[in-house]
């Protein structure tokens, strides 16, 4: 069985108000990409990664008018995609959902959050993810409010063969000052902003010790828009988002070489263009971690990067396609379950 993760960028600007498919000359979200470019490349994408289950970050949007569930399975239908199904959890007000398309031939799928229900009030104990929770990070001695923006993804999960299994999807919150002007206004945001992220990855720790103390086991997959050295404001808090969800006993190959002290070069599987300075960014920010259970299984993970990945280069269409369709590429877990 084959399972993925992709941040799509912008991939709710190919939609209009009733779910369909814009598939026109007019700019996509990306920058010198049409709405017909994008959506064309997408589809190459989600054909060849042959996926029994995709999460996808930044979904089409659910709102007053629009559907997530209903705009993937419209796309799905438009490329007649193996995975043709689709469910998310609870939607939020970024117009950047979290879904899951997938083969229900080979997958019974179902939403199922877990956590006390908190309001604005919140608790302590691993709330439900739409709901606030409180924290010290014990640097100020001031409690912490906490939401997710993007509240996870939480399924539970039985395959064809009979495996039973918990899926979590995450986008954790990116650490770019956005809306800053000045050095220290860079300083402020950062660190607030690294903050509420760290204080998200305990609390999705927290949800997976609950599943392993239950003896269930666990896949977190996603865009955590974070990994070990990544920004010069780690150091306030000794450790990186990701390091804190691999104490969970969570494994991920790509995140585990990071974490070491002398890595050496990294995989990657983002690429930015920095503006005005004529390069890219290349990071290390999308995971499929699993249970030590389901690593016994020797499952094989893979980037699907254009120029780090032999097949993808060799393959021009594919690597183009990838390049078109968004600033992150896949990542896929390869498991027998």
């Amino acid at each position: 069985m084959r399972l993925a993760t992709y941040n799509i960028e912008w991939f709710a600007n190919l939609f209009d108000k009733e779910d369909q498919l814009i598939i026109d000359d007019s700019w996509s979200g990306r920058h010198d990409v049409t709405k017909a470019q994008q959506i064309e490349a997408v589809a190459k994408v989600l054909i060849a990664l042959e996926a029994d289950a995709l999460l996808i970050v930044e979904a089409p949007n659910t709102g007053r008018h629009q559907n997530t569930v209903r705009a993937l399975e419209g796309f799905a239908d438009t490329f007649d995609l193996r995975t043709r199904k689709a469910a998310m959890g609870f939607a939020n007000d970024t117009h950047q959902e979290l879904a899951l398309l997938y083969d229900s031939d080979r997958l019974e799928v179902r939403h199922d959050p877990k956590g006390q229900e908190t309001g604005k009030k919140g608790s302590t104990q691993a709330p439900r993810f739409d709901g606030t929770f409180r924290i010290d990070l014990d640097i100020d001695t001031t409690e912490d409010l906490v939401r997710f923006s993007k509240p996870p993804l939480e399924l539970a999960m039985r395959t064809q063969g009979g495996t039973d299994l918990r899926l979590i999807g995450a986008h954790l919150k990116s650490k770019a000052p956005h809306g800053a002007e000045t050095r220290d206004e860079v300083i402020q945001i950062s660190i607030a902003n690294r903050r509420k992220q760290l204080a998200q990855a305990i609390w999705l720790r927290a949800r997976v010790e609950e599943h392993r103390t239950a003896g269930e086991e666990v896949i977190l997959m996603g865009d955590l828009n974070d990994g070990p050295g990544l920004d010069e404001f780690e150091h306030l808090f000794g450790r990186s988002s990701v390091e804190i969800l691999l104490e969970a006993g969570l494994y991920d190959p790509h995140a585990s070489k990071a974490a070491q002290v002398r890595p050496g070069p990294l995989p990657t599987t983002a690429r930015f263009e920095m503006q005005g300075e004529g390069r890219y960014l290349q990071a290390l920010l999308d995971y499929v971690m699993v249970t030590p259970g389901l690593r016994a299984k020797r499952p094989a993970w893979r980037i699907w990067h254009p120029f780090d990945d032999v097949e993808c280069w060799r393959m021009p269409e594919l690597r183009e396609a990838l390049l078109t369709a968004s600033d992150h590429f896949p990542v896929t877990l390869d498991i027998e379950i």
